[in-house]
C-alpha cells in the first residue's frame, strides 16, 4: 500500500473507528458464517436461534488484517469445518474475493494473495498456515446474499 493509502487508513480508523464484531455461538458446531459488510445480516444472525448451529458470526472488512484472523482462529479451532461466505462485499477492498482467491491460489513469496483483485491483499501468515487453513476448511461462496432465510436454509442442509 502506498504512503497516501497508509494515512487515509489511519485517518478513517480515527474518524470512523468500527468495532471489531463476532459473536459465538455452539462451540460444538462445525459451520462459521462471514458477513462481509452486511451488518444487518450479522445482526440478525446474531440474535436468532440460528446461533445453535453455527460456531459463529462474523464481518469481514479489510483483505489483509481480517483475513489474517479468519485464518489463525481456523487453525486454532479444529472444529471449524465450513465458512459461509455471504453479505455484500466492501466496495474497493473486495475481502470475499480476496478470501476466496486465498482458499484458491494462496500467498507467493512476498504474503500476497495469489490472483487477488484489492488493493492491498498482503498477509501477515507464513505459507504453512496458509495450506493447513485450505486443508482444514471448505468455503461455501454465497457472496452477495443477504437474506437471511437463505442462510439459515443453507445451514440446515450442512452435515457436521
Amino acid at each position: 500500500m502506498n504512503i497516501i493509502g497508509n494515512i487515509f487508513g489511519e485517518v478513517c480508523k480515527t474518524l470512523f473507528p468500527i468495532p471489531e464484531e463476532i459473536y459465538f455461538g455452539n462451540s460444538k458446531s462445525s459451520i462459521s458464517i462471514c458477513t462481509l459488510s452486511s451488518m444487518h445480516l450479522l445482526k440478525d444472525i446474531a440474535n436468532s436461534e440460528l446461533m445453535k448451529n453455527i460456531v459463529l458470526v462474523g464481518r469481514l472488512l479489510s483483505e489483509n488484517k481480517g483475513i489474517d484472523s479468519i485464518i489463525k482462529y481456523v487453525n486454532s479451532n479444529p472444529n471449524v469445518k465450513t465458512i459461509i461466505l455471504c453479505g455484500q462485499e466492501v466496495f474497493g477492498h473486495k475481502p470475499g474475493h480476496s478470501l476466496l482467491a486465498l482458499y484458491k491460489n494462496g500467498i507467493d513469496n512476498m504474503g500476497r494473495i495469489i490472483n487477488s483483485s484489492s488493493p492491498d491483499p498482503v498477509l501477515n501468515i507464513s505459507p504453512h498456515e496458509v495450506i493447513k487453513f485450505q486443508s482444514s476448511v471448505r468455503i461455501i461462496d454465497k457472496i452477495g446474499v443477504t437474506d437471511f432465510e437463505e442462510i439459515t436454509n443453507l445451514v440446515k442442509t450442512i452435515k457436521d
